[in-house]
């Protein structure tokens, strides 16, 4: 006797808790293929679909350049109108799939794959569905292909979704909707705060181009206490440091890393003013007494000088003290004179990258050497104090940034956990 499945989801509105169990469907039960094309050749606005953002203009997918511009014959395009899903069957498995939503008489190109949905399933329900792991399996085993997979109707029809009453479609989708109206509210307040930051970074530091001589003497800001203070001044790093040196792989490479010790501080581990320690690597006590020369201390300032990470900068702290870098990451050391957090702070701004690309033949970021990075000139204010008030004003929107940043990931993990929650658990 074939065995009735069960699929009830772990949390459950209590209205619905008395509610049958969900029965399981095709996509290709619940959906109508659109092929509509622009026979008439109108000149309708051209979209195209990413993994971030679902549909978008054209002109923004592509950097301004037009199907037009391309001589692409967009009579054969595809015309979508509202409530249409679309998908690119080449690349459904990293999320190409949009919704038209209010968006009306558009058209994209004719290799997407478009439909509509029957009235048994709410589209902001299957939105939120298609977010699922289970989801991404069931594109998994239905692809087909060679070197590239494909997702064709045909096979997109087959992949199995699990479906309740309309109700508590509605009910889940409204949920998961507020969660991402949440998210994205947070994400723009991130990308807000980004640009704050920018913005200070650019004011706080005189301007290459303004004031007497090859370089600005005072910033466009400047905190009222300091007003009165005089002109920067512009000097050598190699004048305020007592050391800029790296350090280098231990022979054997990767073989030598181990779960604890001490710190071994690679360029991955060097970001944009932040450290990214998710993945050090330690090396042990012996290796460590080898490389005293390159061994880190509280506060030094790790620039990455080779690959396409160059320029990147952070401070070190606590974490990482007592630990080594190698041969990609650059120890800076700094004098009473200036603070290293202020000159981290410069070395990531448009003006410390504009003089570190200008080591770079072609603008190929290749590397620095040890003579290039003591050269590099950096304004400073007369007084160490007032290097001091800048460097906290910007750690300052740093660690709003950073909480931020928290916020965000605390939410999407909240949402993965609803989500877990509210589809039932179903095998594949």
């Amino acid at each position: 006797m074939t065995e009735v499945e069960v699929l009830i989801p772990d949390l459950r509105f209590p209205e619905f808790l008395n509610d049958k169990t969900w029965v399981r469907d095709t996509l290709g039960a619940l959906s109508n293929v659109i092929s509509k094309r622009n026979k008439e050749n109108k000149n309708l606005p051209v979209y195209s679909i990413n993994n971030k953002e679902g549909f978008l203009p054209q002109d923004d997918q592509f950097e301004g350049i037009s199907s037009t511009e391309r001589n692409y014959d967009i009579s054969l395009y595809k015309v979508i109108e509202r409530n249409t899903f679309a998908y690119n069957p080449a690349r459904i498995n990293v999320g190409s799939i949009g919704y038209s939503g209010d968006l009306d008489n558009i058209i994209i190109s004719s290799l997407y794959v478009c439909f509509k949905t029957t009235e048994k399933v709410n589209d902001e329900f299957l939105l939120q569905f298609i977010k699922t792991p289970f989801f991404n399996k069931e594109v998994e085993n239905n692809v087909e292909g060679g070197i590239r997979n494909y997702l064709f109707y045909q096979n997109f029809s087959n992949i199995s979704i699990p479906i309740p009453s309309l109700q508590e479609q509605q009910k889940i989708a409204s949920c998961l909707s507020s969660l991402d109206e949440l998210i994205a509210a947070n994400k723009d307040k991130l990308t807000a705060l980004k640009v704050h930051k920018k913005g200070l970074m650019q004011n706080l530091f005189p301007h290459p181009s303004t004031g007497s001589g090859s370089r600005g003497k005072v910033p466009k800001y400047r905190f009222p206490e300091f007003e009165e203070d005089g002109e920067w001044v512009e000097k050598k790093v190699g004048e305020m440091t007592i050391k800029v040196g790296s350090g280098k792989t231990p022979q054997g490479g990767d073989k030598n890393y181990i779960s604890s010790g001490r710190p071994f501080v690679r360029s991955q581990n060097i970001g944009w003013g932040i450290l990214l320690l998710d993945e050090i690597a330690f090396i042990a006590e012996e290796i460590h007494a080898t490389f005293r020369s390159s061994e880190i201390k509280l506060n030094d300032v790790l620039l990455n000088i080779t690959g396409a990470s160059i320029g990147r900068s952070a401070i070190a702290n606590e974490k990482i003290a007592k630990g080594n870098v190698n041969q990609h990451v650059c120890i800076i050391r700094t004098k009473h004179v200036l603070n290293p957090v202020f000159l981290n702070k410069y070395f990531i701004s448009n003006y410390g990258q504009k003089q570190i690309d200008g080591f770079q033949a072609g603008g190929n970021r290749q590397g620095l050497n040890f003579s290039q990075i003591r050269s590099l000139e950096i304004p400073i204010p007369q007084t160490i104090q007032e290097q001091q008030k800048i460097a906290s004003c910007l750690s300052s929107v740093d660690e709003l940034i950073t909480t931020q940043a928290e916020k965000i990931a605390e939410l999407q993990q909240h949402k993965k956990g609803l989500m877990q929650g509210l589809f039932p658990k179903i095998k594949n």
